[in-house]
């Protein structure tokens, strides 16, 4: 995962959508670091073919585009729900430093496309995912080249099982 991320992890996570080969696509993050630092992004992509597709997509302006397209109610609740599953996976009594915002810890709009995409791919119900996912798999899009990276990842099927370091 090291590699995948670039760095060591530092704390806790799960691969919860490989490829069919067992690839690691995202992992879903602890809330907190191994230090305590709240973690507001919950869910990651780590492939790298589609981390590279969708910055090309923010490159190209998809960040305002996204916002621009994305109904705002929709993606309000999308936060709200990403938030809330979040925090509920902290434990009751947890009294110090805790993640705030939704999606890539932002509580309003879009900062990163590659979040919202790996929740979505996660089964997490993501308006921006989804339009990102929509312009990964457009034959007219500048990800057209990726298209097969956005077919090969099985959306929603997710695997529970202890990330390792």
């Amino acid at each position: 995962m090291a590699e995948l991320l670039g760095r060591p992890p530092q704390g806790d996570f799960e691969v919860v959508v490989r490829r069919a080969g067992g690839e690691p696509v995202v992992i879903r993050n602890a809330a907190l670091l191994d230090d305590g630092t709240p973690m507001p992004t919950r869910f990651w992509l780590v492939d790298p073919a589609l981390r590279a597709a969708v910055g090309r997509l923010e490159a190209a302006g998809g960040v305002r585009r996204a916002e621009a397209e994305v109904d705002p109610a929709a993606l309000a609740a999308a936060h709200d729900r990403y938030r809330d599953e979040r925090d509920a996976s902290l434990a009751p009594d947890h009294w110090g430093p805790r993640p705030s915002g939704g999606v890539g810890g932002t509580r309003t709009g879009v900062k990163c496309l590659h979040a919202h995409y790996a929740w979505y791919l996660a089964g997490g119900d993501d308006p921006v995912g989804a339009w990102v996912d929509a312009r990964l798999r457009d034959p007219s899009s500048d990800a057209t080249r990726h298209r097969i990276c956005a077919d090969s990842v099985p959306r929603g099927t997710t695997v529970d099982n202890r990330g390792e370091r």
